[in-house]
């Protein structure tokens, strides 16, 4: 799998523009990142492509927003 590097200029615009791929993949698959996160670490849902990137980006989301509010 080829992946892209992006940089961000701050860690608000990185959570932004993770929080709209977030969307699609909710709106694709018609559950909010927090319940397909708890499924997919269940082992209820396969490791397709767009689950595994989905939850890649689910633990970076989170990521970034403790690192926003450990400053705010």
């Amino acid at each position: 799998m080829w992946k892209q590097r992006i940089e961000y200029d701050s860690p608000v615009d990185a959570l932004m523009a993770i929080a709209k791929r977030l969307s699609i993949f909710g709106t694709r698959y018609r559950m909010t990142s927090e319940e397909f996160f708890d499924k997919f670490s269940k082992g209820q849902l396969e490791d397709s492509e767009d689950f595994v990137e989905w939850a890649n980006d689910y633990q970076h989301y989170v990521a970034i927003r403790r690192e926003i509010e450990a400053h705010v």
